[in-house]
C-alpha cells in the first residue's frame, strides 16, 4: 500500500549545468556536505554549492550556486567521483585511471617524491566507510583491475596512494563494496563475501553479469544490499547470511540506495521505494533517463542525464500520521518501531506512546476492542481521553482537558456511532471492561475520582452486577456527581452504600427505610429490611443505633432485636450496656422478651435481676394469654412450657417475689409447685400436685427434678414423702373414688420406683389390708435390689481384701533383703539366742522369738499386728 515517504526536489537544473550544450550528459555525482560535484561525459567536473531553503509552509527547496568547473584533459567521461573530505581531495576515475584532484581548485594533485598518485587499468573502485586503519588522514579504497582477477586495497593520502593488499578472486570481479576487512564482490557468475585479512570467503548466490548490471551496496556495518535474480533486492551480512527479507523490485534496476527504513531503487523510468520493515512497495516516482542514484550521509540524490535531484524524505511523524489517517495502523506501528534506532530514546518513547494511543482509538472506532485495549495499555493512555468520548461520564469537578493535537477524530460517542445504538452499547460494555481492569493499576494514578465515577455511572445505566461490588469496596466516586445518577436509575440501595462509604450512615438509613416502607422503588435487594438490621447491628455509632432501632423493632421485633443480640464486639465497637438496652426496649415487649432470653439463655449471664426479669416476662405473657377470650391454647402451652423450664432450671431468680405474683392466679398451680420446690417446701408442692391438680405423673417428675444432683438419701426422702401423701388418704369432701385413685397412684409409684424406697419402712407404712399380689412388682424389685446391694458389698469387700494382700506382697517385694537368723544372734526383745528358724519380724526387719512377739501384742493390744514370716538361713 502506498505512502508518501519522499519528495523529489530539483537541485541542479539543466541550464545551470550545461547551458546550451545539448550533448553534455551527467555520468556521476558526489556530495560532501553542501558541496556537490558532477562528472560529465565531456571530461568536466562541475562544483556547486547547495543551500537548503524552507518556505513559510515548511516546503524544502535548494538554492544552487555554481562555483567552478574543470576540464580533466582525458577526453573520456568522468566515470566515478568520491570525496575524501579529511584530505580535501576528490578521488576520480576517468579513462580507467584513478587519480586525485583538489576539492577546492579541482586541480590534479601532483605526485609526491617516492610515491605515485595515479592507478591505471581500473574498472571501478569503492571507499571503505568502516576503515581498519586508524589514521584519520588516510582513506582506504578497494580497486578492481580490468586485467587481473584481483581486488587491490590502497591507502589514499593527501598526495599519494599506496597498495597494501592484493587479493585473488576465482573470477573477474565487476562490482565491489568494502566494509572493514570484508569485501562484497559481484563476479562474472556469482556474488561472494571475502575477508581480505584472513582470506576466508563465502559464496552467496549465482548471478549473470552479462544479462543485467550487478549492484553491490554497503548499507550498514558488515551488511550489503545486492541485486539478485528474479528482480529481488537481497540483504547479506559478512557471514553470508540474510537477516532481512528481500524486497521485490524491478528486474531492470540500475542503482539502489538505503535511507532507513526504506530501500530506494532506480530503473529506466521509475524510482521505487520499499520498506525494509515489511518489504512492501510504499511509493513510486516517475523518473525518466535515470543515470545515478546515491546516498550521501543520509541524503539520497538522483541524476538524470541532464539534471540532479534530491530525494527528500518526509518527516517520520508525517509519514506515520498519513498512515494513521488512512487507518493503516499496523504499518504505522512497524514504521515507528523500525525508526527507533534513529531517534533519541526519550523522544522515541514519547512518539511511540502517542502513536499507540492513536492506533488504539482507530481500532476503537472500528469496534476492534481487543486490539484497542492492547494499544491503550502499551501506550499508557490517560484513561480520561477514552472516558471523555462518553457524554456526562466525567464528573463536573474534573479538570481534564483532551490532548492537543487530538488523538482521534471523534467528537463523542454519538459522533462515532452515528445513531447506531448497538454500537453505543458495545462501546459502553468495552469501557466497563477496560475501566474495571485498569482502576487498580498505576494507569489511574491521579485520576481515580474520574475513573470510579465514570464506572459507577456506567454500572448504574447498564444495571450491571458489579455496581454493588464497586461501592462496597474502597472507591473514589464523586458523591455530588453520583447521587443524581443513581437516583435517575432508581439505584437507592447502591446510593445508600455510597453514603455509607462517605461516612453518611444516617442518610443511607433514611434512604433505605423509604425503600422498605414503599416510598421509593428499588428491587436490588428483597431482604433490604434484614440488611438494615444487620447494618445497625454492626454500626459503631450508638447514636444511629438508638435512632433507627425503634423503626426496625416496630417493623418486626423478632428480626429487629438482632440489632442488640447479634452485635459484634471489636476495636471500634464497645459492648452495649444491657441495662440501657432493657430500658430502651421497655415499649417493645416482644423484643424485650427476646433480648432477656438472649442474656439469660444464650449468653448465660448469671445475674439475679436478669433471671427474675425473664421469669416475670414469661409469667406476664402467660397471664396475658390466660386473660384472653377465647384462649389460644397452642400459644398458652408454649408460653407455660418456657415459664416452667425457666422456673426449674434457674437458681438465681427471686422465688418469693415470683410466688407472690402467682398468688392471685389459680391456674398456675404447676408453676407454684415448682416454686415451693425451690423453697424446699416439698410437702406444699406435693400437696398441690396430688390433691389440687391430681397430676400424679407430675408429682413423680417433681420428686426426680427436686432430687437431681442430690444424694440418694435425699431422693429417697422425697419419694417417701410422696408415698405418704398418697397413703394419707383423700382430703375431706373428695369421696371414696378419690381415695381409690390415691391407692392406685401409691401402688404405681412403688412398682415404678421400687429401688428408691426403703422396703422395710414402706412395709410399715402400708395398710395391712393390701395384698402381697398387689405389691408383687415392688417386692420383687426390693428383694432384687437388696440382694444386689448385698452381693455388691461382698464383691467390694473381696476386692478390698485382695487389694490389701497385693499391697502386702508388694511391700515385702520392695524390701528384697533376707532375714538372717543364727545361733549367734539374739532376740531383740528377750536378748536370748535363736534355737529354731521360726521367727517373727518386727517393723524394720528385726527378728524376734514368736512367743516374745505374742507377749508384746498382749501387753500392747493397740499396736499393729506383726507379720509372720519363715526364713531359712
Amino acid at each position: 500500500m502506498s505512502v508518501k515517504a519522499f519528495e523529489l526536489v530539483p537541485a541542479v537544473e539543466r541550464d545551470l549545468l550545461m547551458g546550451d550544450k545539448a550533448r553534455i550528459n551527467i555520468e556521476c555525482i558526489e556530495c560532501c556536505g553542501k558541496h556537490l560535484y558532477v562528472g560529465t561525459n565531456d571530461c568536466f567536473i562541475h562544483h556547486f554549492l547547495l543551500d537548503e531553503v524552507t518556505s513559510s509552509k515548511g516546503k524544502l527547496s535548494y538554492s544552487t550556486q555554481k562555483l567552478l568547473h574543470k576540464y580533466l584533459g582525458l577526453k573520456k567521461p568522468v566515470a566515478e567521483l568520491r570525496a575524501a573530505s579529511a584530505l580535501e581531495r576528490l578521488i576520480v576515475l576517468c579513462d580507467g585511471i584513478v587519480f586525485l584532484v583538489d576539492m577546492v581548485t579541482l586541480e590534479s594533485v601532483p605526485s609526491a617524491a617516492g610515491g605515485g598518485v595515479k592507478i591505471r587499468g581500473v574498472t571501478t573502485f569503492c571507499v571503505n566507510e568502516n576503515p581498519v586503519n586508524g589514521d584519520p588522514f588516510c582513506v582506504e579504497m578497494g580497486v578492481l583491475s580490468s586485467k587481473r582477477r584481483t581486488v587491490q586495497v590502497y591507502m589514499v593520502y593527501e598526495d599519494r596512494v599506496q597498495l597494501v593488499k592484493e587479493v585473488n578472486t576465482p573470477e573477474q570481479p565487476c562490482a565491489v563494496s568494502i566494509d572493514g576487512y570484508f569485501l562484497c564482490l559481484a563476479l562474472t557468475t556469482q556474488y561472494m563475501i571475502l575477508n581480505y585479512n584472513t582470506g576466508a570467503s563465502q559464496d552467496l548466490f549465482p548471478y549473470n553479469s552479462e544479462e543485467r548490471r550487478p549492484i553491490v551496496k554497503r548499507i550498514s556495518r558488515e551488511e550489503f544490499l545486492l541485486a539478485a535474480p528474479g528482480g529481488l533486492g537481497m540483504f547479506a551480512n559478512s557471514e553470508g547470511a540474510s537477516q532481512r527479507a528481500p524486497v521485490n523490485w524491478s528486474e531492470s534496476v540500475i542503482a539502489a540506495a538505503v535511507c532507513f527504513p526504506y530501500v530506494v531503487a532506480l530503473d529506466e523510468n521509475f524510482v521505487t521505494i520499499h520498506s525494509m520493515l515489511d518489504q512492501q512497495l510504499k511509493q513510486t516516482l516517475s523518473f525518466r533517463d535515470g543515470r545515478v542514484l546515491q546516498d550521501f550521509e543520509g541524503k539520497v540524490m538522483l541524476a538524470s542525464t541532464k539534471s540532479v535531484y534530491v530525494l527528500v524524505p518526509l518527516p517520520l511523524e508525517r509519514q506515520i500520521q498519513d498512515l494513521l489517517a488512512s487507518h493503516r495502523v499496523e504499518e504505522a506501528l512497524v514504521l515507528t518501531e523500525g525508526a527507533q534506532r534513529n531517534i533519541p530514546k526519550d523522544k522515541f518513547q514519547v512518539l511511540y506512546r502517542r502513536i499507540l494511543q492513536q492506533a488504539g482509538f482507530i481500532k476503537f472506532g472500528q469496534l476492534q476492542f481487543l486490539e484497542a485495549k492492547e494499544h491503550f495499555r502499551k501506550g499508557e493512555l490517560d484513561v480520561r481521553e477514552l472516558i471523555s468520548l462518553y457524554p456526562l461520564l466525567l464528573p463536573a469537578s474534573s479538570s481534564f482537558m483532551r490532548c492537543h493535537p487530538p488523538l482521534h477524530e471523534f467528537a463523542d460517542l454519538n459522533h462515532l456511532a452515528q445513531g447506531d445504538q448497538e454500537k453505543v452499547l458495545r462501546c459502553k460494555k468495552f469501557l466497563i471492561s477496560y475501566l474495571g481492569e485498569v482502576r487498580s493499576t498505576d494507569v489511574v494514578n491521579g485520576c481515580r475520582d474520574d475513573v470510579d465515577t465514570a464506572l459507577l455511572k456506567l454500572y448504574a445505566e447498564q444495571d450491571h452486577d458489579s455496581l454493588l461490588d464497586l461501592l462496597a469496596s474502597d472507591n473514589s466516586c464523586v458523591l455530588t456527581d453520583s447521587v443524581p445518577w443513581l437516583e435517575k436509575y432508581h439505584k437507592y440501595f447502591a446510593l445508600g452504600l455510597l453514603y455509607h462509604f462517605n461516612g453518611q450512615d444516617a442518610a443511607a438509613l433514611k434512604l433505605w427505610i423509604r425503600v422498605v416502607d414503599g416510598e421509593l422503588q428499588d428491587s436490588t435487594r428483597s431482604d433490604l429490611y434484614e440488611y438494615i438490621v444487620d447494618f445497625l447491628c454492626c454500626s459503631s455509632s450508638m447514636e444511629i443505633v438508638w435512632k433507627y432501632a425503634d423503626w426496625a423493632l416496630r417493623k418486626d421485633p423478632t428480626t429487629g432485636i438482632r440489632i442488640f443480640t447479634k452485635r459484634p464486639v471489636g476495636k471500634d465497637r464497645s459492648e452495649v450496656n444491657p441495662d440501657e438496652v432493657i430500658t430502651y426496649l421497655g415499649k417493645h415487649s416482644q423484643a424485650l422478651l427476646l433480648y432477656m432470653e438472649h442474656l439469660v439463655l444464650e449468653r448465660k449471664i448469671q445475674k439475679e435481676k436478669f433471671h427474675t426479669h425473664l421469669v416475670v416476662l414469661y409469667l406476664d405473657r402467660v397471664m396475658l394469654l390466660l386473660s384472653e377470650s377465647p384462649t389460644d391454647e397452642g400459644q398458652l402451652t408454649r408460653a407455660r412450657e418456657k415459664l416452667q423450664a425457666m422456673l426449674r432450671e434457674s437458681d438465681l431468680y427471686r422465688v418469693q417475689f415470683v410466688l407472690g405474683k402467682m398468688e392471685s392466679c389459680d391456674k398456675l398451680l404447676l408453676e407454684r409447685a415448682t416454686l415451693h420446690g425451690k423453697l424446699e417446701e416439698h410437702d406444699k408442692a406435693l400437696h398441690i400436685l396430688v390433691h389440687k391438680l391430681r397430676d400424679f405423673p407430675s408429682a413423680e417428675a417433681f420428686c426426680i427434678w427436686a432430687s437431681s444432683n442430690r444424694d440418694p438419701a435425699y431422693r429417697q426422702q422425697l419419694f417417701h414423702l410422696l408415698l405418704g401423701v398418697y397413703l394419707d388418704g383423700t382430703p375431706p369432701g373428695k369421696g371414696q373414688a378419690a381415695g381409690g385413685k390415691m391407692e392406685m397412684a401409691a401402688v404405681d409409684l412403688l412398682n415404678r420406683h421400687g429401688e428408691v424406697f426403703d422396703a422395710v419402712r414402706v412395709l410399715r407404712m402400708l395398710p395391712e389390708s393390701w395384698s402381697l399380689q398387689l405389691l408383687r412388682p415392688f417386692l420383687n424389685r426390693a428383694v432384687r435390689a437388696s440382694m444386689h446391694a448385698g452381693r455388691t458389698s461382698q464383691i467390694a469387700l473381696g476386692l478390698a481384701r485382695s487389694e490389701n494382700v497385693q499391697l502386702l506382697h508388694d511391700r515385702l517385694k520392695e524390701r528384697r533383703k533376707p532375714i538372717i537368723v543364727s545361733e549367734k544372734k539374739g532376740c531383740h526383745l528377750c536378748h536370748n539366742t535363736f534355737s529354731e528358724p521360726s521367727v517373727v519380724c518386727l517393723p524394720g526387719g528385726v527378728p524376734v522369738h514368736g512367743h516374745c512377739a505374742a507377749q508384746r501384742v498382749r501387753d500392747s493390744p493397740t499396736k499393729r499386728q506383726l507379720a509372720n514370716s519363715s526364713n531359712h538361713t
